[in-house]
């Protein structure tokens, strides 16, 4: 006789911890409707530029269909190492220290099962992405959210860090700019950071996936500040600068016993990154520069469109220094964020993300993504102000 096994009960209680993506559940919804004007999914609207493509199809006639390295190829680590000696002044071994993963989500497991020990404390100031505590509570870690407030544009210091630590915190996980607030970090700001990080022994994980995407001011890549290259494991990727998000390739890059101990995990979990992608990801640092640097020109003036926008409605709106996020704060219109994206969804045919989805700090805020065209932006702000209009509580 077939019994039915409660599967529910074995599944493990981290995981059962871990809610859904917060993002994915409005795309998902989204997906099913029509006229649908979506500024949720952090996605270019950009192809990947034509030579990074080319390079793809060039290797797959040649037949580069393997496996690669279990770090990466070579000649891909050599790029990643000549861009960061170049631009940022900070040497890494190409042959120890870096690390090409699947997408800088896998970077960010890999980075946080190599590091945590069960109830391991991790700082991390929010409003943050979806998947920094997730990924701390599978690791076994206990994330410890550290409020960045809009008055400070969503900068962190010291002072607010200190706050929260206690004898168990081991690591200090940052992304700036910021996903979902488009805050950056200036350099003054950086060093009080580092010299907390340093004070209190802390390994720092800098996620700094967006650090082309900067219009004001330089980013500051973190391992390259005075002492925190040998505590700081730094996150980069291609996805957002060159358009590449379903290529999935990123890297990590930090002291060699932390990067040895990823790619072990890496060996066993992934083996390595598609050969494909990484020789995509060469030709994006060879020659892509010059199309990142025509897309990020155009996410500046989309930024200043959705601005503008966001302003003339009365929604107070800090204004962002970098990625491709715009976090207005709509508690005055009597709604909760959750209540304010699913009535838009349905009313107005707009989606965007509940601030809460990123944490309690985010509540009373929404997340407008404007990685999409300008006449879009300008629709979707349009039936914004008519649903302001006509559904305000």
């Amino acid at each position: 006789m077939k019994t039915t096994m409660d599967m529910e009960s074995r599944l493990a209680p981290a995981v059962k911890a871990v809610p859904p993506s917060g993002i994915r559940k409005f795309f998902d919804i989204a997906a099913q409707m029509e006229d649908v004007i979506s500024l949720g999914v952090g996605e270019p609207d950009f192809v990947t530029p034509w030579t990074i493509r080319e390079s793809c199809v060039y290797g797959l006639e040649q037949g580069y269909t393997s496996y690669t390295a279990n770090r990466g190829m070579p000649e891909l680590r050599e790029e990643i190492a000549r861009l960061y000696r170049e631009k940022y002044e900070v040497d890494y071994d190409a042959k120890t220290d870096i690390l090409v993963t699947v997408g800088v989500s896998e970077a960010l497991d890999l980075a946080l099962r190599a590091l945590l020990s069960p109830g391991d404390e991790v700082l991390i100031p929010e409003p943050c992405y979806v998947s920094y505590k997730a990924c701390t509570t599978l690791a076994g870690g206990v994330a410890v959210p550290v409020p960045a407030r809009a008055e400070n544009e969503f900068r962190i210091t010291p002072a607010e860090l200190a706050a929260h630590l206690t004898e168990k915190t081991r690591v200090l996980l940052i992304g700036y700019p910021n996903n979902p607030t488009g805050a950056i970090m200036e350099r003054e700001d950086l060093l009080a950071v580092a010299k907390f990080a340093e004070a209190h022994d802390l390994i720092v994980i800098s996620d700094e996936i967006y650090g082309d995407l900067t219009y004001q001011g330089e980013h500051i890549a973190f391992s390259s500040l005075p002492g925190m290259q040998e505590r700081t494991l730094l996150l980069n990727g291609f996805s957002k600068a060159y358009a590449m998000t379903g290529w999935r390739i990123g890297y990590a890059m930090g002291a060699p016993a932390l990067i040895a101990a990823m790619t072990k995990i890496h060996q066993y979990a992934m083996l390595c990154a598609p050969i494909t992608a990484q020789m995509a990801a060469i030709e994006a640092l060879r020659r892509g520069e010059k199309y990142m640097k025509k897309m990020v020109a155009e996410y500046d003036r989309r930024r200043h469109l959705i601005y503008d926008g966001f302003t003339k409605l009365g929604l107070p709106c800090f204004e962002p220094k970098g990625a491709f996020y715009i976090f207005p704060d709509i508690s005055g219109t009597g709604y909760t964020d959750e209540e304010f994206a699913e009535e838009l969804l349905k009313t107005e045919h707009v989606a965007l993300v509940p601030g809460s989805a990123f944490g309690e700090c985010g509540r009373g805020h929404v997340r407008c993504s404007y990685a999409t065209a300008l006449d879009k932006i300008a629709e979707a702000l349009a039936r914004i102000e008519n649903f302001l209009k006509n559904h305000r509580k």
